[in-house]
């Protein structure tokens, strides 16, 4: 698309020229299109800037005693009228020219000072201050601009989210860093509106619509002091009282991230891994809520399998990352009428022979079922699939499909993850746990399975996040805290048996049965051993 050196697409530029010129003949005024105008002078001995500002004209044209000025729909008549007093000696003319038209003059009697662009430091101890100036510098650039530098700071400071939120007076935008949202800016309406177009227009999504929109947006941005930026976001949009509200979740495209030496599995975790991987079938899942790294688990597993000699094929709603040597299928199975498209595409990716399927989201039964006659039939098929925990997963596909001995068979590994702030080793203080927080402790602990000792409280201390200059929140990135849930034989008779009651909490018992550490176990290991802290893992866990 192009735009005008203002940073407004020339079709908009277009619309807007000819409105104006349909509301000219409703005033009974002349139009002038100020767009055509290619060398514009400047009259700057006849009105200051400020009453170029109040007045809303632009003195066009200026020869002889012939006086032409340019007026906007909010110039009153009243003003109109003294300028003719003023003016007395003069002819005085004039037209309406667009607010386009009127704010590219203005651009150049008022030239905006060079914006220097603020890194965002959500460190700072100042932050109400730091929100001031960057709302302030973000007010003075251009839309394309605004996302690109957005996008640049989130990725510098490591945040998975933007959030531009619609409220009231003001239009709030806040980054996700850690799994936690920082409030980084605050848009006046106009600028929003402007933002809100151009993120739009990227992203092939419309601003009127009345129902969530999702879009992809993945340009490079040439920003006005010479800086390159890849915008490379997925596009979430909700209408609300207030307006459009957007999220834009960030993509990293360094392949090299995902991998499974990254994921921080533990030497049991990562045994359980690469044996249920490096099989050529079965069902694997990888369970959580948004934001739980489910997506970057299943691409390190991909990453690993990812060889010469195995045909991966992806099935996406979006595809997030794009690696190469893997074939990757976007899907909009939001679209209207397209409910079963993940189900239909994966039945057509059956039979192009792959070794490898991987699904975004296993969402319905149709889904469900093929994903599973895949496995059965020689596939290994890698899905997501939105469940509280491994056992409520097993729980709610038997929901989905019924309790079938086939089913059971298929299933190699469950992974449910959530992700917890990490404690900065530089600043976090060590403190005597509570009586409730040792109460709170044991009672998690003492339900660890045989197969796991348990650690030595004797002396224990908690830790919590300190201060510095340099980070006053005390966390520094994120741990996973996990379960695995395979299939033994316990768990096989209980799920292929008509007559058991299949619930949540009796296939969690069986699992820790046969040896499994449940997401909070794991997480409670972990602030025992001073990696996170005791309200960080109830926050996140529950």
């Amino acid at each position: 698309m192009l735009y005008t050196r203002h940073g407004m697409s020339l079709d908009a530029r277009t619309e807007e020229e000819r409105a104006t010129q349909g509301r000219a003949r409703v005033l009974n005024l002349d139009y002038v299109d100020t767009s055509q105008i290619a060398d514009k002078t400047l009259f700057k001995d006849l009105l200051s800037v400020a009453e170029l500002y109040d007045m809303k004209v632009i003195p066009v044209r200026f020869a002889g005693a012939n006086l032409l000025f340019g007026v906007t729909n909010k110039t009153s008549e009243s003003i109109m009228n003294n300028l003719v007093q003023r003016f007395a000696d003069q002819r005085v003319n004039f037209a309406l020219i667009s607010d386009a038209g009127y704010r590219e003059y203005m651009h150049l009697y008022d030239p905006p000072k060079a914006v220097v662009y603020q890194d965002i430091d959500i460190n700072q101890t100042g932050q109400e201050s730091q929100v001031g100036q960057v709302s302030a510098m973000l007010e003075q650039v251009q839309a394309d601009d605004m996302l690109a530098y957005l996008v640049a700071q989130a990725h510098q400071l490591n945040a998975s989210d933007i959030h531009v939120e619609t409220q009231p007076k003001d239009i709030r935008i806040r980054l996700r860093i850690d799994g936690v949202l920082h409030v980084v800016a605050t848009l006046q309406l106009d600028k929003y509106r402007t933002l809100i177009a151009a993120i739009a227009s990227a992203g092939n999504v419309s601003t009127n619509s009345d129902e969530a929109q999702q879009g992809h947006i993945a340009e490079r941005v040439k920003m006005a002091d010479g800086n390159m930026v890849d915008v490379n976001v997925r596009l979430e949009t909700v209408p609300t009282i207030n307006g459009m509200d957007v999220v834009m979740r960030l993509f990293n495209m360094d392949a090299e991230m995902y991998t499974l030496d990254r994921l921080g599995l533990s030497e049991k975790e990562r045994k359980v891994v690469d044996q249920i991987i490096s099989q050529p079938s079965g069902l694997v899942m990888v369970v959580g809520p948004t934001g739980s790294g489910k997506t970057t688990t299943l691409y390190s597993m991909l990453s690993t399998l990812n060889t010469d000699e195995r045909k991966i094929i992806t099935i996406e709603d979006p595809v997030e990352y794009q690696f190469p040597g893997i074939t990757q299928i976007s899907v909009h199975s939001s679209e209207k009428g397209n409910d079963d498209s993940f189900a239909e595409k994966l039945r057509a990716v059956l039979r192009l022979d792959p070794d490898v399927v991987m699904i975004g989201e296993i969402r319905d039964m149709d889904t469900a079922k093929t994903a599973l006659q895949a496995s059965l039939t020689g596939h290994l098929v890698l899905a997501t699939f939105h469940a509280s925990s491994a056992a409520a997963a097993l729980t709610r596909i038997a929901d989905i499909i019924g309790q079938n001995p086939l089913f059971v068979s298929a299933i190699r590994l469950v992974m449910a993850q959530r992700l917890l702030r990490r404690l900065d080793d530089t600043s976090k203080q060590a403190y005597t746990p509570s009586e409730g927080d040792w109460q709170r402790i044991n009672d998690v602990l003492d339900t660890l399975p045989e197969a796991i000792p348990k650690p030595n409280l004797e002396g224990l201390q908690l830790y919590k996040p300190g201060k510095s200059e340099t980070n006053p929140f005390g966390y520094q990135g994120q741990v996973a805290a996990r379960e695995q849930f395979t299939m033994t034989d316990d768990l096989r008779v209980l799920l292929e048996n008509p007559k058991s009651n299949v619930s949540t909490q009796t296939i969690e018992a069986a699992a820790a049965k046969s040896g499994m550490m449940t997401i909070l176990q794991d997480g409670m290991l972990k602030v025992v051993a001073g990696e996170t802290t005791l309200e960080e893992l109830y926050r996140v866990v529950g």
